[in-house]
């Protein structure tokens, strides 16, 4: 890897491990639906210039009902469920639940047969990060928190769900022209909710998180990814999962100062080994880019699709 890729690698590593310290913030005054709205609509805005080509606009217009499905599982249900969990869960737990997202998918993809069957180092990354999770839960979460959890959980299987659609059905449109679209879409969706419920006034920690999440998390960072693509191809870059939950733990901790409990302390080096056993994520690391089959058809595998958009 170049040096330019290491910067990008590392800019990305920070840029989406903060969404969760960000939205931790937000939604201490400012609803969910409302939070998704500003930051959908916002950085919506943005890419604009991208989906009003002609080549972009004509291709989404063409798989508008695949686009739909891929925006609600992608971007409307997990951003708004997130939203939710974290009013009573702590970002760093939150963010290293999501850390989960490559193991769910992975096992959809054996299940719907995109990748063939696991072996034995695949099956222990399962097991490993599973049961991280299973130790967090058992450890850190209450019984007023399972409600959260769970929706925590969803969010996961809609990121690890996500990128089926784009391998199976949205793969002629560019990865830009799609992230823009789901924003833009998510944003007019959310938008009588969004703009009927305006908090009455935001402290100065919670308009500048709104901005960064709109700015940094969202526009910025769909940037940075598509350029360390070009840099590394999607294979590699996908590695960048392994990072955000790290920096999402120390950024809790550090800054809003969630205690570092005994189930994080347990589980955070389990879910991240298992997630790097369970993804191949040496043989990742090895690769200069995409797989054969992904040079062959121009399509990435689905455990290869880029990480969710948090």
């Amino acid at each position: 890897m170049t040096k330019r890729s290491w910067i990008l690698f590392g800019a990305l590593g920070v840029i989406w491990g903060t969404p969760y310290l960000l939205i931790r913030i937000s939604v201490r005054d400012i609803s969910p639906p409302t939070l998704v709205f500003l930051r959908t609509a916002a950085a919506g805005i943005l890419f604009l210039p991208v989906l009003v080509r002609r080549r972009n606009f004509g291709l989404l217009v063409r798989h508008w009902r695949p686009l739909v499905v891929y925006t609600v599982i992608e971007v409307a249900l997990p951003w708004l469920l997130l939203s939710r969990a974290e009013q009573r869960l702590t970002s760093s737990l939150s963010g290293l639940l999501i850390a989960t997202v490559p193991l769910i998918a992975v096992v959809l993809s054996w299940a719907t047969r995109h990748e063939g069957a696991p072996g034995w180092r695949r099956l222990s990354g399962l097991v490993l990060g599973f049961g991280g999770v299973a130790v967090i839960v058992g450890v850190d979460v209450h019984r007023s928190d399972v409600l959260a959890f769970l929706e925590v959980l969803v969010v996961a299987v809609c990121y690890a769900v996500g990128p089926f659609v784009v391998v199976i059905r949205l793969a002629e449109v560019p990865a830009i022209a799609t992230v823009g679209a789901s924003l833009v879409l998510t944003g007019a969706g959310y938008a009588p909710v969004g703009l009927t419920h305006l908090p009455d006034r935001l402290s100065p920690e919670e308009i500048t998180s709104v901005v960064l999440l709109v700015v940094f998390c969202t526009a910025i960072a769909f940037l940075v990814y598509f350029a360390l693509i070009a840099e590394v191809g999607p294979a590699r870059a996908t590695v960048i999962t392994y990072v955000n939950p790290a920096v999402a733990v120390m950024l809790g901790i550090l800054i809003l100062h969630e205690p570092f409990s005994t189930g994080l302390a347990a589980g955070v080096p389990l879910v991240l080994l298992g997630s790097f056993l369970g993804t191949g994520g040496s043989s990742r690391l090895a690769d200069g880019g995409g797989s054969g089959r992904e040079a062959a058809s121009g399509v990435p595998q689905v455990s290869e699709a880029r990480p969710p958009p948090v």
